[in-house]
């Protein structure tokens, strides 16, 4: 099983590569951030609104805030500045929920429905969290690569380059 500690450091670790990848995507024309690329999601920008929707309907099932989200594949945020605004809001979000999380709370077991497959499941909340940090890690990664493609460095993308382990 997982610790509190570790979700802390994910959701650090999380808060980190996206202000280094709305960083870099803040100075990119929008036909670009919108540009079929060939990704999973096809552009950069549907990539990071998959992100967020993920990202939302984790909290909804672990906080109930929000009480629903929408459909799988909707655009959430209706272009980059509010994406970008409402991305600074859900890491600061996930970074306080992570600092409340208890050994006893990642014990217990989570039922829900699925928004990919509409299947019900009962999983183990470390679990879950387990899988809202490894998605998000695995699509900036099909971002960053995209970005590199084009041309664009993020940079380290190491938990050990984050700046709390600098000396």
């Amino acid at each position: 099983m997982i610790s509190a500690e570790y979700c802390v450091l994910m959701a650090g670790y999380n808060a980190w590569m996206n202000r280094k990848v709305y960083g870099l995507c803040l100075g990119l024309p929008q036909e670009l951030l919108h540009a079929d690329q060939g990704a999973y999601f096809k552009s950069i920008y549907l990539t990071l609104n998959h992100i967020a929707f993920a990202d939302l309907a984790f909290l909804s099932r672990f906080t109930a805030d929000p009480p629903a989200v929408p459909p799988l594949g909707v655009d959430l945020f209706g272009g980059f500045a509010n994406l970008s605004a409402q991305r600074q809001q859900l890491d600061t979000r996930l970074l306080e929920w992570a600092g409340s999380l208890t050994p006893a709370w990642l014990a217990q077991s989570l039922s829900y429905e699925s928004k990919v497959d509409g299947r019900r499941r009962t999983i183990a909340q470390w679990v879950l969290v387990s899988q809202l940090f490894n998605h998000q890690t695995h699509h900036r990664g099909q971002i960053t690569t995209v970005l590199t493609q084009l041309g664009h460095d993020v940079g380290s993308t190491d938990i050990p380059f984050m700046p709390r382990f600098d000396a």
